[in-house]
């Protein structure tokens, strides 16, 4: 079984991009560990203790824990104390795959986020350095999509969700100053743009993943 790590933005971007893939793999025995890159605040109708309990609910539904690593909301800069930052979270949980935002983005926090992680995974090998652990290289990195464009995106491959897509949308649905309080059309949208995906691989329900790098499989009997 693999180490996970899912690197989102805010609070509710990894449920949003792949919150289904995530309680797959849970449900497949792997070990998926959630980092938050910000607690997502201010926003209109939230508060840090909201926001708080409502990614706490999250995690119970997936099945996953989570670790705050407490950049600032709105205003998240790539730079080397990030990295490291980040890069003793991958030392700490020696993750085999890492999930990260898709770096077209128009959010300057999805994108600069994006930027940490790709460093960080790097950082995380060296040797001599500072950061706290032992050295560690995830062997892949993967990105998902909570993009804030309006874009088409060309994934690289999609994940079946069918079997998860209601407890994906039960977890969307426990950030209720996001999307419940405020009558957002998102977790509509969300359903719609999973059924798109679906689709394309005649699922029900998919979830779509892009990656910059050869991806290895240990037989065609593995496609659907």
């Amino acid at each position: 079984m693999a180490s996970v790590l899912v690197i989102g933005p805010h609070p509710d971007d990894q449920e949003l991009g792949m919150g289904g893939t995530i309680a797959r793999l849970v449900s497949q025995g792997h070990a998926v560990h959630l980092v938050d890159m910000t607690d997502g605040e201010p926003t209109p109708l939230g508060s840090v203790e909201i926001r708080a309990r409502e990614k706490a609910a999250a995690a119970k539904v997936l099945g996953v824990e989570r670790t705050l690593l407490g950049l600032k909301n709105r205003e998240v800069v790539h730079d080397i104390a990030s990295r490291h930052k980040l890069a003793a979270v991958i030392r700490q949980h020696r993750p085999n795959w890492m999930f990260v935002p898709y770096p077209v983005d128009a959010h300057p926090d999805h994108v600069a986020v994006t930027r940490i992680a790709e460093d960080a995974r790097f950082d995380a090998k060296l040797s001599k350095s500072a950061i706290p652990g032992e050295p560690w290289h995830p062997k892949r990195i993967i990105y998902y999509f909570c993009t804030h464009l309006r874009m088409s995106f060309q994934p690289t491959f999609c994940i079946d969700i069918t079997e998860q897509m209601e407890t994906k949308l039960k977890a969307v649905a426990c950030y209720e100053s996001q999307f419940v309080k405020n009558n957002s059309p998102v977790p509509e949208m969300v359903r719609t743009l999973n059924g798109y995906f679906g689709g394309r691989i005649e699922r029900p329900y998919a979830e779509p993943f892009f990656t910059h790098e050869v991806l290895g499989l240990g037989g065609l009997d593995q496609l659907i």
